[in-house]
């Protein structure tokens, strides 16, 4: 009895169960070739419609683009204008300092030349002087009397 339970009992839930899948499969309608047509018709203009739009889109952001970089390029410009103006300034100022630093040099220079001039003139005349006073002074031993004479 067991045996016929367990035979019977999936014989019972396929003979079931068959039926209901078998209803579960939709039949699709038959399709004419002129609706096939015409569907894919309607699926070639709706494509060139994107298309259109699409290139519309793209050609707003390309000028939008554009236009944002052209903005960026003339906000560089007068930023480089700046700096160049800037350098031109440092330029000026450091060939100032420059100028005014050898001016400054020339005139120690030419003051240690004067100095050296004047050292030498003045070493020359107390040489002379020297000289001078060595003569007097032998004039004055030779015309002394010796020491035991008087």
């Amino acid at each position: 009895m067991k045996k016929r339970i367990i035979i019977i009992i999936p014989v019972l839930v396929t003979v079931l169960t068959i039926p209901s899948l078998l209803l579960a499969v939709e039949r699709a309608p038959r399709i004419s070739d002129r609706e096939i047509v015409e569907r894919l018709t309607k699926l070639e203009e709706g494509q060139k419609h994107l298309r259109s739009q699409m290139n519309s889109r793209f050609d707003d952001l390309r000028s939008e683009t554009n236009s944002r970089f052209d903005d960026l390029c003339s906000e560089m410009n007068s930023r480089f204008e700046a700096i160049d103006k800037r350098f031109d300034i440092l330029q000026w100022m450091l060939g100032l300092f420059i100028t005014i630093a050898l001016v400054i040099l020339g005139f120690v220079l030419r003051m240690q030349w004067q100095m050296q001039r004047r050292q030498t003139r003045m070493e020359t005349s107390l040489e002379t002087y020297k000289n001078e006073l060595a003569f007097i002074k032998g004039l004055i031993y030779k015309l002394l009397s010796p020491k035991g004479a008087l």
